[in-house]
């Protein structure tokens, strides 16, 4: 680094604080290729900001501070006036923050516009007033959090229409991904490219107090995964277990309880590109009355790709951690032969073979009235089974490729609360 620093002019080096490609994490560059729309979704920090500040400076700068850029009109869209002015504008991360010297626009608040020393202006529009984005006509735009817009859709709609000077207008969104139907139709347009990041990607930038925080109060949440890990977080309509559900169910202290199980639902294939073994541990308290038995859902130690040993060895591993009563497996797949690569390892484990014989979510809806009588309760860091538990609906499985982790939780709260053991039952149950 001394040495390529010692071989620049001053000149360069007093650029160099403003040349953005030096300094830039990977998700905020622009992707190569033909694109309509670049989408950044990253979580809270991820310096989405930044980059749609730096992009818009790349639109419409010159190679000199007079010289014309790419674009001359620009279109900056957020929730209010004020937003955009405070955040895209004049924040810390904003437009002006990032611009250098002889290159700064001026803020022209009576307009409510950008103006560069070049002639170029941006233009802002508050999505509370879509209509206001009739009539003018641009060739870049930058929509910052559209997730959270109240009228996003419709301001999306007028800003497609305004986007129209130019050989190729382009448009960059900047969110915290969020489960609205205009952001899913934006992400599944073939014109469309994507970056993505969570919080701790920026770290450099970020006060190690507010991550250890953030991390300590929504780590492994289903709201950690969006608001940290930037994750899209989908809910099917009519599912099963909805968002407010799950955070219902969360908890800090792990209840008493006095039977633990953990459930297997293997994958049909070992291969890296198969399925999840899903792997779910969970404990329940059955004393006294039915009625009043609890449940905690400990852990989600599910593996992918692994071979079949492997599997079976991360599921006695998972009890051995919780001092487990049984281990419970699905053996549509396996048949036999999954009981028979546990016992290979621990002939000795307590083991229940089930079958499914039954839809998934004619098994999953009396486990999902448990929580709608707040009988199941969740640790942190099962952000991955509560995704899929937002995928099933009472018409069924709503999301990609096989819901592992969430078969194996009701194969697990099914042994423990549904249909509790009872002397003499068949060591193979159908469900």
């Amino acid at each position: 680094m001394d040495e390529f620093l010692g071989g620049l002019s001053r000149n360069a080096l007093l650029a160099l604080p403003w040349v953005f490609e030096f300094w830039a994490l990977p998700h905020q560059l622009p992707p190569r290729g033909a694109w309509k729309t670049w989408v950044i979704m990253g979580g809270r920090g991820a310096g989405k900001t930044r980059a749609g500040a730096e992009w818009v400076r790349a639109q419409v700068e010159g190679a000199g501070p007079a010289d014309p850029g790419k674009c001359r009109r620009v279109a900056l869209v957020g929730e209010t006036i004020d937003q955009v002015r405070d955040v895209m504008v004049l924040g810390e991360s904003g437009i002006v923050a990032c611009s250098p010297p002889d290159r700064k626009p001026e803020w022209l608040a009576s307009k409510n516009q950008l103006l560069w020393p070049n002639g170029a202006v941006a233009q802002v529009f508050s999505a509370h007033e879509p209509e206001a984005m009739r009539g003018p006509q641009f060739d870049a735009a930058w929509a910052d959090e559209l997730g959270k817009l109240k009228k996003g859709a419709e301001a999306w709609d007028q800003l497609q229409f305004a986007l129209r000077l130019g050989r190729n207008p382009q448009q960059v969104v900047t969110t915290t991904p969020r489960n609205v139907a205009v952001l899913k139709a934006i992400l599944k347009n073939p014109s469309t490219v994507i970056t993505h990041a969570p919080t701790e990607a920026n770290r450099a930038y970020l006060a190690e107090s507010f991550l250890a925080e953030v991390q300590a109060r929504y780590g492994g949440t289903k709201f950690g995964r969006q608001e940290l890990e930037g994750v899209l977080i989908e809910e099917a309509d009519g599912a099963l277990w909805t968002h407010q559900m799950l955070e219902a169910a969360r908890v800090d202290e792990v209840p008493a309880f006095n039977r633990v199980v953990v459930a297997v639902d293997p994958p049909v294939t070992s291969m890296k590109s198969s399925d999840e073994c899903g792997i779910i541990v969970v404990g329940a308290d059955t004393r006294g009355e039915p009625k009043d038995w609890r449940a905690v859902v400990l852990e989600d130690a599910s593996v992918k790709g692994a071979t079949p040993e492997g599997w079976a060895r991360a599921a006695l591993a998972a009890m051995e951690r919780h001092g487990a009563d049984r281990l419970v497996a699905e053996v549509n797949q396996g048949g036999d032969l999954v009981e028979q690569m546990v016992r290979m390892i621990d002939p000795l484990v307590p083991f229940r073979a089930v079958h499914a014989t039954r839809a998934k979510w004619l098994r999953a809806e009396p486990v999902a009235a448990l929580y709608e009588q707040g009988r199941v309760k969740h640790v942190r860091g099962l952000g991955a089974l509560e995704e899929q538990m937002g995928m099933i609906t009472a018409v069924g499985w709503q999301g990609a490729g096989s819901p592992d982790r969430l078969d194996a939780l009701v194969w697990a709260l099914t042994d423990l609360m549904i249909t509790p053991l009872q002397a003499g039952r068949p060591s193979v149950r159908s469900l």
